[in-house]
């Protein structure tokens, strides 16, 4: 890896999140508590040199399995959420031994989607990390499995992840997989699969290059990733993934020797606030297909959307809700908070601003249909 991108995106980085992914963690028995020791212990090594690390951590139902190897078969949600409630207290455990032999403590955070999408709730979260890594405890961060329904769950870890970055204000998001960066295709079925090792814009031929597949032990693979790295790297943040088995892998990244792939912010300025969490917390509830023009004014003016601009509305949603606006390709470039039910855009759309009250037949309607204040562009 060029030695400049080295120091300007890993080296730099003072507040990392560490996302360990299923197939790290675990084998076909459980857990794979050596493993976790001593990528714990560089862990460790490295917030001996003043750096902030908190762990996003999968592996929670692979522990219940270790402490109930006949009910590994369990496919249902309620099977899940179960062995997740049994395996938690293990994964925990695991980790404060770990930690505790360097003189660090560890705390435990359970989020859900639903549980962050109040602003409060939220800022709440945000305050409680950011107090841990000041006290210099350890944040080790999961969904909470036994209480998400399916509807509510973040995607997987990835996603939780992306999040976690925007509470802890993170400088860096390092990505542990089973698999040691983007290939052009899939190695583990093309020995012929080259590594790209640096990428500066997730486009569409970047995103053809993972598949569906999810990872080994867990619900996300190398699409979900990509995804993540989409979004993190909009808000000015770099991401990597590396090979969470490989030896001294946390050591070997730190040291600017890490086999792995590292994407480029997209945007120079860190960005923070408000908007991350209108990106990250609130559930996409539709989507919005807008023109050409609009596509303009909000990528290269920062300007508002205006009803003028939009050409087409799917899903149903309600006013203030979190949208996603797409270009004439379907290409996500935009997401905010809706001044306007499905129902009511869709009366609207392609009018002029001045023409909003008579054609739903209420006063004082709002002119934008998503502020730029609440809006957060993705390119």
């Amino acid at each position: 890896m060029d030695r400049r991108l080295f120091e300007e995106n890993i080296d730099s980085a003072k507040r990392i999140v560490i996302k360990i992914g299923s197939a790290v963690l675990t084998n076909k028995q459980g857990l794979e508590k050596g493993l976790i020791f001593d990528l714990c212990k560089q862990i460790a090594l490295l917030m001996k040199k003043g750096r902030q690390v908190v762990i996003v951590s999968s592996g929670a139902v692979a522990a219940g399995i270790t402490k109930m190897p006949e009910k590994a078969s369990g496919k249902s949600i309620p099977e899940k959420q179960a062995l997740a409630a049994i395996g938690q207290g293990l994964l925990m455990q695991v980790y404060e031994e770990a930690f505790s032999k360097y003189g660090f403590e560890v705390a435990q955070v359970l989020l859900t989607r639903d549980g962050l999408v109040p602003r409060r709730r939220y800022v709440n979260a945000k305050n409680t990390i950011k107090t841990l890594m000041e006290w210099t405890v350890v944040p080790v961060i999961n969904e909470n499995d036994t209480v998400a329904t399916e509807e509510l769950q973040f995607t997987d870890n990835d996603a939780l992840s992306v999040l976690v970055v925007n509470l802890a204000e993170a400088d860096l998001l390092v990505c542990l997989s089973d698999i040691d960066g983007l290939y052009e295709k899939d190695p583990r079925i093309h020995r012929d699969a080259k590594k790209i090792e640096v990428v500066s814009q997730i486009d569409g031929a970047i995103l053809s290059m993972a598949g569906d597949s999810p990872g080994r032990a867990g619900r996300g693979g190398m699409g979900s990733k990509l995804r993540a790295a989409k979004m993190v790297t909009s808000f000015g943040v770099p991401m990597v993934i590396a090979g969470g088995k490989q030896p001294r892998v946390i050591e070997q990244l730190f040291n600017g020797k890490g086999d792995c792939t590292l994407f480029l912010p997209t945007k120079k300025k860190r960005i923070f606030g408000r908007k991350p969490w209108i990106a990250y917390a609130l559930e996409k509830k539709g989507t919005i297909r807008i023109d050409d023009g609009a596509v303009t004014a909000l990528l290269e003016r920062g300007k508002s959307l205006l009803p003028a601009g939009v050409v087409g509305v799917s899903g149903e949603f309600q006013e203030g809700d979190c949208i996603v606006c797409v270009d004439r390709f379907g290409n996500e470039v935009a997401l905010g908070l809706s001044n306007y039910s499905s129902s009511d855009l869709k009366k609207i759309s392609g009018c002029h601003s001045s023409q909003i009250c008579s054609m739903i037949g209420k006063d004082g309607a709002k002119a934008e249909v998503i502020h730029r204040d609440n809006m957060v562009t993705l390119e």
